[in-house]
């Protein structure tokens, strides 16, 4: 049997709208703002054997889906080992070094069998806001262990035969801070899941069981081959580059992300093998999260190529566990996010080596995660969590976008209003940060500037887990570096700041207080230098470049009569 490319087609939009489907039911039905508002969750099919991704939504996290299909290959394993798979089953889990990313990221896995035989899998997961731990919201900057920044599931079977397990539901009540927020999120991801089972059913009885399974064949072959089509562009050679984290929150040291990148042969190897060793703190990541990093950084580099497995069958991903790209249980993960982002950094940069032509300067590079938590008048615990934007790098084509979200996903930062109205606090500022984006022809996006006021009568208690508070967004091609994060909040004796620059937990907010977080700009494209006036007149005007900046980076000054010249 061969399908025709019409059929082909189709089948592609189908299949994709069913993961498109299952997203938006999740997102208009969970509680937490970090789904419902940010979108931080994401829906896919999954091989029946492999696991490997088959298809994927347009709307959800593309970091969840590469890392999804460890998880649905974890499940895989699972059942080898016990057994008893059928269908009505449902498993749920949120191990970190079993196929996820960090514990807040709960995972459902449901088989979707056809006259009794296994013919794929359906996989959803989400970031639920507080799964215990240490610190609310589960960012503990300071966690030295998993068993300080939460609950963690191995995968266990949430629904038996279509019955659910109230024990596992009571254990997830019982060590969250937050129950009722889980519960509306774990019901939208079922419902997710039921949708897709419907969904997939209807298309496999219009096409066929064969039809569908051979158009999940043809998908994965033509994006292996038009991934090694990109890579056989790029001139072989090795290829390296690193860049740095501040610190794990806990030692005070920079910690290496270093990558070679080898392109022989229209296949690719990506080597962190010269990274730093796994840390103390909460930045180091599992391969499954490596690998899924490295998938999304590839995808930006050639987004022509379709998303599923494919991708990554001409490329060879080397995280060694004597790296923290490789860590094992029980070294901490929360922060997973600042890492990816510098490794999705690392692989733009080999890139642009390779390359110079299509380089990207680096993004703003951290997601500046924020708990603010305290007791209302009742008693009752509240907690706010939220990421943060800021500048993208420039490219051979454009400035950087300003005030944009990183890489790694396609969600949005939550609204101010919906953060204000579930907790007692008010944003005074939410503003574009003049100067932040790296000069260049082609300038870097400018970051932003918050600033949070508590309104609780009790202390609001502070947890912040970024990153690039001592390394700027590097520029390209001649270009300048992004501003750096800076962050203070209001004690005792005057403005306070991290010791660890951008990282800290175990200070309070009194009523009436506020913090300020100022988060970096991308870098620069090309040389400042050869930036048009007009241009550099534009940003001034609009407020993205200040006069000083203006003629200490571009050799740009203004007139009294308010001409510019060079």
């Amino acid at each position: 049997m061969s399908l025709d490319p019409v059929t082909l087609a189709v089948l592609k939009g189908r299949l994709e709208q069913i993961a498109d489907e299952m997203d938006a039911t999740l997102y208009r039905s969970a509680f937490n703002p970090i789904i419902a508002e940010a979108r931080d969750a994401c829906h896919g099919l999954y091989h029946a054997t492999s696991g490997d991704t088959l298809v994927q939504g347009t709307k959800g996290l593309p970091i969840f889906v590469g890392a999804m299909a460890f998880a649905v290959r974890a499940v895989i394993a699972k059942v080898a080992a016990d057994g008893a798979l059928i269908a009505g089953d449902t498993f749920l889990f949120n191990d970190p070094y079993d196929g996820g990313t960090h514990l807040n990221d709960f995972r459902l896995v449901r088989p979707v069998f056809r006259d009794g035989r296994l013919f794929c899998w359906l996989a959803s997961v989400g970031h639920w806001l507080d799964i215990g731990g240490n610190v609310p919201g589960n960012y503990n900057p300071r966690a030295t262990e998993s068993h300080q920044e939460g609950v963690r599931f191995p995968p266990v079977k949430l629904i038996r035969a279509g019955v659910m397990q109230q024990d596992i539901l009571d254990i997830l009540a019982a060590n969250s801070r937050v129950p009722q927020s889980n519960w509306g999120d774990l019901n939208g991801q079922l419902n997710a899941l039921d949708l897709g089972e419907r969904r997939l059913t209807e298309v496999l009885d219009e096409y066929g069981d064969a039809s569908v399974a051979e158009a999940f064949d043809l998908l994965m072959d033509r994006a292996e081959a038009l991934m090694g089509a990109e890579i056989e562009a790029l001139p072989d050679g090795c290829y390296a580059f690193e860049d740095f984290l501040d610190n794990d929150g806990v030692v005070d040291e920079p910690l290496r992300i270093a990558l070679e990148m080898r392109i022989a042969g229209g296949r690719m190897v990506l080597d962190m093998s010269g990274s730093s060793p796994p840390c103390a703190g909460p930045v180091n990541i599992s391969v499954a999260t490596t690998v899924a990093a490295c998938y999304v950084a590839l995808k930006h580099a050639f987004p022509d190529v379709p998303a599923n497995a494919g991708v990554l069958r001409p490329v060879e991903v080397i995280a060694p566990a004597t790296t923290l790209l490789g860590a094992r249980a029980p070294r901490p993960v929360a922060g997973y996010t600042e890492t990816i982002l510098r490794l999705i950094g690392v692989i733009f940069g080999a890139l642009a080596n390779a390359r110079p032509a299509t380089a990207m300067a680096a993004p703003f590079g951290t997601i500046n995660a924020l708990s603010l938590s305290g007791l209302r008048a009742d008693g009752m615990r509240w907690v706010m969590f939220s990421f943060f934007g800021g500048g993208l790098g420039g490219n051979p084509e454009s400035d950087g976008l300003h005030h944009a979200n990183n890489p790694i996903s396609t969600a949005t930062i939550p609204p101010v209003e919906i953060l204000e109205a579930a907790s007692p606090v008010m944003f005074t500022q939410w503003a574009l940060r003049p100067d932040s984006g790296g000069p260049g022809l082609h300038r870097g996006g400018v970051g932003a500037v918050y600033e949070i006021e508590a309104l609780a009568p009790g202390a609001t208690e502070i947890a912040l887990l970024g990153e690039r508070g001592r390394f700027a967004p590097f520029g390209v091609a001649g270009g300048g570096s992004g501003a750096m994060n800076t962050f203070h909040w209001d004690g005792q004796d005057g403005p306070q700041t991290p010791p660890m620059a951008s990282k800290v937990v175990g200070v309070s907010l009194r009523q009436g207080a506020r913090l300020r977080l100022e988060s970096p700009g991308g870098g620069g494209w090309g040389d400042p230098l050869a930036r048009p006036v007009e241009h550099v007149a534009r940003d001034i005007r609009l407020g993205h470049v200040s006069a000083a900046a203006a003629v200490r980076d571009y050799g740009v000054t203004i007139a009294a009569d308010g001409t510019v010249s060079r």
